[in-house]
């Protein structure tokens, strides 16, 4: 099984720098692909807000780290 820092978890990560939760969809995690993806990309839209655009780099940080170090169960 793969687990932390796998090659797979590495290329989930660099696929989420390019676009939010594209690196939770190459590892088959669809719910955790859509949330992200949504919430990035519509805090990006508003970033004249500020405050969503702030949450929406949170997530779009959170997304990378979380497709770094997921492990399969």
């Amino acid at each position: 099984m793969a687990g932390q820092g796998s090659t797979g978890n590495v290329i989930a990560a660099i696929c989420n720098i390019f676009f939010p939760g594209l690196g939770q969809l190459v590892q088959g995690r669809i719910f955790p692909a859509i949330i992200f993806s949504i919430v990035c990309v519509g805090g990006y839209a508003l970033w004249w807000l500020v405050v969503p655009a702030i949450i929406a780099g949170i997530f779009h940080l959170f997304s990378i780290i979380d497709a770094a170090i997921y492990k399969r169960l």
